[in-house]
């Protein structure tokens, strides 16, 4: 049987609660913001999005699923370059709106579609009236462009 979840209650304080049912706030457009760190180090390696489905699969397999915007498809993370997201930890907020996952990524330890550990992996500064980016120097740890290859 699937894991659903029941609906989230008005009353805020009943939100709060220590202990409970587990009843997540989803935006207007079904999702739930997923903040994904390293469990061993805590780097931020990700920001994505959770419908309920990918939620629930999350929490019944151990690997992290997340909702493709873009794509408007489900998504096993790490599930075409082997980088895997083995789930250690999940929390939510005191509103039950976002979560947290703190995982270990299989593979080539590199969560980023392009490669690197992280996505975060530019910084961004004021400069002359403009904003810039520039990289913080973390190498690819695999070659994004043969993983993600598109057959003809």
């Amino acid at each position: 049987m699937a894991l659903t979840f029941a609906p989230s209650p008005a009353d805020k304080a009943a939100l709060e609660r220590e202990y409970g049912s587990f009843t997540p706030r989803f935006d207007a457009n079904g999702l739930i913001t997923a903040v994904v760190t390293d469990a061993a180090d805590s780097m931020l390696l990700m920001v994505a999005h959770m419908n309920a489905e990918a939620l629930a699969l999350t929490l019944e397999t151990g690997v992290a699923h997340y909702w493709s915007r873009s794509r408007k498809a489900l998504w096993k993370k790490g599930e075409t370059s082997g980088n895997l997201q083995q789930v250690v930890e999940l929390r939510t907020d005191c509103d039950q709106d976002a979560i947290w996952l703190r995982v270990k990524v299989a593979g080539h330890d590199a969560t980023c579609h392009t490669g690197r550990r992280s996505c975060f992996y530019r910084t961004v500064e004021a400069r002359d009236g403009e904003a810039i980016l520039a990289g913080d120097g973390s190498p690819p740890l695999f070659d994004a462009d043969t993983i993600y290859r598109k057959s003809d």
